[in-house]
């Protein structure tokens, strides 16, 4: 049961998610945060991701049953009822909104709150199941949590905060696209939108290319509003590595031959690994 519940808040994602967060709390702080600052954010937003995922799960049981990729999730498994899941999520979700009043400030707390909101009722119940570009408007939830960790330390956003969003939220798409690739079958079985299974691949390419561009422009645009030489260099080769196999992947599907697009996927969570791991290292020189 444990391992359900664990299951639910969808761990990876939020581990992802903290990547960022704590190096861009590091570059507000310039050096370490406060540890309490610092250990609210860190519980807050994992709670706030779970309890995102655990809302998601519920609002979603009845398409994770159809497909490969999620049919082994709690609900779709029947390990748990879905009023259990329901309770879970809320009950996470106003625990992870509390700690972050008691211990941050409003703008941390209003973007928390938002951020749950945006994900399982904008994003999940209304544009998933009904446009293609869902995934881009989707982004925003996904990358909340770079503003979140700055305006917690700070109690403002400033450019550099959104310079640091602006990697996340374009990063999503080629990170996305491509595995929307991989299960084009199990989303076009569930009727879900993604840009693969009502575009053709040449559009999907199109925007992979555009997208990764538009994500390695971001990481350079924010290397002159405080960052050092070893974030700048790190942002130029891990951005050309990037899109190069972003290009592979469109080469492999023009040539006809057989397209790889999880090579793209799990280099993008290295890409975006590596660029927030050179935030934090210019955060501490």
């Amino acid at each position: 049961m444990f391992r359900a519940y664990l299951a639910l808040t969808k761990p990876q994602i939020v581990e992802l998610l903290l990547v960022t967060t704590v190096p861009t709390m590091m570059l507000a702080a310039k050096g370490w945060p406060d540890p309490v600052t610092f250990t609210a954010v860190l519980v807050g937003g994992g709670l706030a991701g779970g309890a995102a995922s655990a809302l998601n799960c519920y609002i979603d049981r009845d398409i994770d049953e159809l497909m490969r990729r999620t049919k082994r999730r709690p609900l779709p498994a029947n390990q748990m009822t879905p009023r259990a899941v329901l309770i879970f999520g809320l009950t996470l979700a106003v625990i992870s909104v509390a700690l972050m009043a008691l211990l941050t400030n409003w703008l941390a707390t209003a973007l928390t709150a938002f951020s749950i909101f945006y994900y399982d009722v904008i994003y999940t119940l209304w544009l998933k199941r009904r446009t293609p570009a869902n995934t881009f408007w989707g982004g925003v939830c996904g990358a909340a949590p770079v503003v979140i960790g700055w305006a917690a330390v700070t109690n403002t956003i400033p450019p550099m905060a959104w310079a640091l969003f602006a990697i996340v939220f374009f990063w999503q798409m080629p990170h996305f696209y491509a595995l929307a690739v991989k299960y084009k079958d199990d989303y076009a079985r569930a009727g879900v939108p993604m840009l693969p299974v009502v575009r053709s691949m040449k559009r999907v390419n199109f925007e992979i290319i555009l997208y990764t561009v538009l994500t390695v422009a971001a990481s350079l645009a924010a290397w002159p509003l405080g960052l050092g030489p070893i974030y700048g260099v790190t942002a130029i080769v891990m951005g050309g590595v990037f899109l190069f196999e972003a290009i592979r992947l469109a080469r492999q599907a023009g040539g006809g031959t057989a397209v790889k697009p999880m090579r793209l996927f799990h280099l993008s969570i290295t890409y975006l690994t590596v660029v927030f791991m050179a935030v934090a290292v210019d955060a501490l020189i």
